[in-house]
């Protein structure tokens, strides 16, 4: 098995502006993302943070940057959790994670791609945590399906 790069898809019956407002719109990211908002300008080179609440506080539970960005069509970001204090926060231990949406007939192909666990530190355990028995990004897919073709 490949451990470098976790990739999961899901079709969406919607056109892919539909998927691509769902995700990038906070109020609609905390609805499947374990209720963090996703707050960026979405600009390439702007930061990314995904913020909520844990205990009545407000924190930041990932942080990174917008790599790359093509409204509507593909997204890449880094990301890191600053929470985890047992690695260094360097731009060397972020993944990177992309959005890349096809759109056919009616329908959106949604493809999360995330790594390169094989590049930063406790990769291995990163990627077993991420990997989550074979699911991976597969439960929050199945969320932004429903959010989306129940029509936002």
């Amino acid at each position: 098995m490949d451990k470098r790069f976790i990739i999961n898809s899901i079709t969406i019956h919607a056109d892919r502006n539909k998927v691509w407002l769902a995700l990038t719109d906070p109020q609609l990211t905390k609805k499947y993302m374990f209720g963090c908002e996703a707050v960026s300008d979405w600009k390439k080179g702007s930061t990314l943070l995904w913020k909520g609440f844990y205990e009545g506080k407000e924190m930041v539970f990932v942080k990174g940057n917008i790599t790359e960005i093509h409204p509507g069509k593909f997204l890449a970001y880094t990301t890191f959790d600053p929470n985890n204090t047992s690695m260094a926060d360097v731009p060397e231990n972020y993944l990177t994670v992309t959005y890349d949406l096809q759109e056919k007939g009616g329908e959106t192909l949604l493809t999360v791609r995330q790594g390169d666990y094989s590049k930063v530190a406790e990769g291995e355990k990163r990627y077993e945590e991420s990997y989550n028995k074979g699911e991976g990004w597969n439960p929050i897919l199945i969320q932004i399906k429903k959010l989306v073709e129940s029509n936002l």
